[in-house]
């Protein structure tokens, strides 16, 4: 498989824009990075989109995520791996990745609001955003699985995996 094209050579200035929001997400109060890789790995399974799966899967990883709750990720509601707050999370993803199917059902929002502040679940919703504009650029310009490496652990995941 071959790419398309490399977005960040063809729109350098384009490519920051998202960037730097994927960035901004990244310091979003209420948002715990275990929460954060949820979303992008669970929106990433919604769009088909291997490099991100590859990508998430391994950040998770290198995060301390287990293994059987990854492996389970796209059943979750199959599954007691996920919490209250976890669940309500994958919910709320998957309305908002899957926004042209149903808009985002009330059900869906009142359980969101049970387990995430308002400004909690705006940042909740700006992570998806991101990770659904993600999905799009890397399916657009065919991007290729396999070489992404995650940054070194953090001393949080590390200590929690010890």
């Amino acid at each position: 498989m071959q790419p398309r094209l490399n977005p960040r050579k063809a729109a350098p200035a384009a490519y920051q824009a998202l960037l730097t929001l994927e960035e901004q997400v990244a310091k979003l109060r209420g948002l715990e990075p275990s929460l954060r890789e949820l979303v992008r790995l669970r929106a990433s399974q919604i769009n088909g989109c291997a490099y991100c799966i590859d990508m998430h899967t391994k950040d998770a990883r290198a995060n301390a995520e287990s293994e059987q709750r990854l492996y389970a990720l796209d059943a979750w509601r199959e599954t007691p791996f996920y919490s209250d707050r976890e669940r309500a999370d994958l919910a709320w993803t998957e309305a908002l990745t899957l926004v042209s199917e149903g808009h985002v059902p009330d059900a869906v929002y009142e359980e969101a609001r049970q387990h995430f502040s308002e400004e909690e679940l705006v940042n909740l919703s700006l992570a998806i955003i991101a990770i659904n504009g993600w999905n799009r650029l890397a399916i657009a310009v065919r991007a290729v699985p396999g070489h992404y490496q995650p940054a070194a652990r953090s001393e949080s995941a590390a200590a929690k995996a010890t």
